[in-house]
C-alpha cells in the first residue's frame, strides 16, 4: 500500500514574534522542521515525503533536504495563503497508485515511528484517524469576553497531527470544503463534514507544537533527550 506523507511548512509563524517562520528556527543546529523529517524518512510505512513551502523558500529548503541525503523520496510543493490550501495542493500532485494520506504539522518534531505507525493502520481499517489528548484544564465556551457555559472535559480532545486518511476520502473532503468555500483548522474537520467516522487515538503531551518562544526551552530538553536515546515518554530522569 503506497503511504504518502504531507508535511506543510508554509507557515509565516506570527505567534513567534520573529522574522525567521518557526519551522526553520534552529535547535542544536538543526532547523525545525528537518528534525521532523527525519522521523518520517525513518518510518517504514511511508512510502514518499511531500513537504510543502512558500515558493520563496524553496531554494533554501532544497539545500537543506540535500544535505540530509533522506532514506525515503522527498519532493517540494509550493504552498498556499493557507494551511488548507497548501495542503491541497500537495494533495492534487499526489501519484495515481497513493492509498493513504498522512498529513502532520512541520513544527512537531517529537512524533514517534509508533504514532505514525498508529495512524496509518488506523485509517487503512476506519479510513480517517489523528492522535489527541485529553483536556487537563477547565474548558470556558466565550461570547465577547463573557463566559457562556463550562463544557465537560470528558467531552474535550486537544488535537495534534499526523492525521491519516485513505486518499480518496480526503480527496472528497478537500472537494467539498473548496466547493462550499469551507475553511477547516485541520483535514480532520474537513473529512468530518461528509459524515465519515474519525477515530481518535491517544497520543503524547511530548508530540508539542513548537508554536510560540516558550515552547523553546521545552524542545531543547526534548532534543537532547532524544539525542541520548532516552524514550520521551517513558524517561523518568
Amino acid at each position: 500500500m503506497s503511504v504518502l506523507a504531507i508535511i506543510p511548512a508554509a507557515g509565516v509563524g506570527t505567534r513567534m514574534g520573529r522574522e525567521t517562520p518557526k519551522q526553520f528556527l534552529s535547535i542544536g543546529g538543526t532547523p525545525i522542521f528537518v528534525y521532523t523529517l527525519r522521523k518520517f524518512a525513518m518510518s517504514d510505512p511511508i512510502g514518499q515525503i511531500f513537504l510543502a513551502v512558500r515558493p520563496a523558500e524553496m531554494e533554501r529548503v532544497q539545500k537543506a533536504v540535500e544535505a540530509e541525503h533522506l532514506l525515503k523520496p522527498l519532493q517540494l510543493t509550493p504552498g498556499g495563503a493557507t494551511r488548507q490550501e497548501t495542503v491541497s495542493r500537495a494533495l492534487a500532485m499526489a501519484p495515481p497508485s497513493t492509498e493513504v494520506v498522512v498529513v502532520h504539522d512541520a513544527v512537531r518534531p517529537f512524533i514517534t515511528a509508533e504514532m505514525i505507525e498508529r495512524v496509518v493502520e488506523a485509517a487503512r481499517k476506519e479510513g480517517a484517524a489523528i492522535l489527541a489528548i485529553p483536556s487537563v484544564d477547565t474548558v470556558k465556551q466565550l461570547d465577547r469576553g463573557r463566559i457562556l457555559g463550562t463544557i465537560p472535559r470528558e467531552r474535550i480532545a486537544l488535537v495534534q497531527t499526523p492525521q491519516a486518511f485513505r486518499y480518496d476520502l480526503l480527496r472528497q473532503a478537500f472537494d467539498r470544503a473548496g466547493a462550499d468555500g469551507f475553511q477547516g483548522t485541520d483535514e480532520s474537520s474537513l473529512v468530518e463534514r461528509l459524515g465519515a467516522k474519525v477515530s481518535v487515538l491517544m497520543g503524547s503531551d511530548r508530540n508539542i507544537k513548537i508554536t510560540k518562544p516558550s515552547d523553546l526551552p521545552l524542545a531543547r530538553l526534548f532534543i537532547r533527550l532524544e539525542r541520548q536515546g532516552k524514550d520521551l515518554d517513558h524517561d523518568s530522569d
